[in-house]
């Protein structure tokens, strides 16, 4: 029997990630299988190919600072995919510019792969941050595919995330982590965030007053910081460092947080290789 599969993401104010991402997930589980939080009664829903068949939810919108908002954002995905396990038997939890891909050279769709898995309550892609090489690349077009027109990210442990679980979990702040399970990272698997995919749009960020005002301005400052490292980086072909990186990830686990992969030193930033190119 084929396994049914969800998606939950929650957004606000974004027009440049959530069709991407309606358009990605849609396509390897079924519109009708995507359930969207739109944060305030304020938001509009997209205008986009597959939007008509995806499940919209709209929330109040009630500023927090920012630990608290992520906490209380982390229980809201974690209580809804609770109830969507009644009726699914994967759920996968993602920000809304957080990509997960499967390597091309397995030659399966995201659904059908994640429909054979076993073993594991959850389990986690290896984390790249794509970022902008602000010296070879030109801004970015959205109409585009994204890999198509960035070839860098940074080996990031913030981004290998316990996204896809098979069994009810409670996620913690970011969905960086599963509470009291501890984490798998599939030798397939790849979460691609691009959140800073383009300088001009992510350094835009810091001139959202609102987010100022709940104790954002570090949080992306270090984001912005990813600009940087790309920059002044040598990057590595991906195929050379991968499975070293998952190795570490998963042996290296930070002590105040057993159940979260190590992230490796000196910033390691890769290649994409080709195979993705046109896949997101």
């Amino acid at each position: 029997m084929t396994k049914q599969i969800a998606a939950i993401t929650t957004v606000r104010n974004d027009a440049l990630f959530l069709p991407k991402w309606i358009a990605h997930y849609g396509a390897a589980f079924g519109y009708h299988n995507l359930y969207v939080f739109l944060d305030g009664h304020d938001q509009p829903r997209p205008d986009c190919a597959g939007a008509d068949r995806v499940n919209f939810i709209h929330i109040p919108h009630m500023p927090l600072e920012r630990v608290p908002a992520m906490r209380r954002r982390a229980r809201t995905m974690s209580d809804l995919a609770r109830g969507l396990w009644l009726y699914f038997d994967v759920v996968l939890a993602t920000d809304v510019d957080e990509f997960l891909i499967i390597d091309p050279n397995t030659d399966q769709n995201l659904g059908q792969y994640l429909g054979a898995l076993s073993g594991h309550v959850s389990v986690s892609g290896l984390g790249l941050d794509v970022g902008q090489h602000v010296d070879l690349e030109a801004e970015l077009d959205p109409a585009q595919p994204y890999l198509n027109q960035r070839r860098f990210a940074h080996l990031s442990s913030r981004y290998t995330k316990p996204v896809v679980a098979f069994q009810p979990v409670t996620w913690g702040s970011g969905m960086h982590r599963i509470k009291g399970q501890d984490f798998h990272i599939d030798p397939n698997l790849y979460l691609f965030h691009f959140g800073m995919v383009d300088y001009q749009r992510a350094t835009g960020k810091t001139l959202d007053q609102s987010r100022l005002a709940t104790g954002w301005s570090g949080h992306l400052e270090r984001r912005e910081a990813l600009f940087g490292i790309i920059k002044n980086a040598r990057a590595v072909d991906g195929d050379t460092i991968f499975e070293a990186a998952r190795r570490y990830q998963s042996h290296q686990r930070p002590l105040y947080a057993r159940n979260k992969p190590g992230q490796m030193p000196n910033d390691p930033v890769v290649k994409i290789p080709e195979r993705f190119r046109g896949i997101a």
